[in-house]
């Protein structure tokens, strides 16, 4: 344990900077644009399949029901962090759980919002939507070999 402390070395203003730049962040809002385009390819998919407009609908209300609250937790949570740490941490906890209970009460709310909703659709557009959340890991080491 000594070792490792005694190992520490703080970075310099220059170092952190050349570290940031070999490291671009990925904005979350690529996600969310991801889960819109995920849920307008399995929309597409519904309907060429089942050949009825209320299964696209479906399908694109699902992957909705994922991004709409995921792109407000990206518009909350991505102001200026001020404050103690167990603020900024207990405000992240906080639009998690709005971004789970607008997500759950948007899939309740399906029944009565979508006209002849088919639920197998439904789910896969959430589905779809939820696996965007992996492009960061997929599409992050493909730009940091071009580099």
């Amino acid at each position: 344990m000594d070792a490792e402390v005694a190992d520490f070395k703080p970075l310099t203003a220059e170092e952190a900077q050349r570290l940031r730049d070999a490291n671009p962040a990925l904005s979350p809002l690529w996600v969310i644009a991801a889960q819109v385009g995920a849920g307008v390819l399995v929309a597409v998919l519904a309907l060429a399949w089942v050949r009825e407009w209320s299964a696209a609908w479906s399908a694109l209300y699902g992957a909705l029901a994922v991004a709409l609250p995921a792109a407000l937790f990206v518009r909350a949570t991505h102001r200026v962090a001020a404050g103690p740490h167990s603020a900024v941490m207990l405000r992240f906890a906080v639009w998690e759980l709005v971004k789970l209970a607008l997500s759950v009460l948007m899939l309740a709310g399906a029944a009565w919002l979508v006209d002849g909703l088919h639920w197998l659709a439904l789910l896969c557009g959430v589905v779809a939507a939820l696996k965007m959340y992996w492009l960061p890991l997929v599409v992050r080491p493909k730009l940091l070999k071009r580099n």
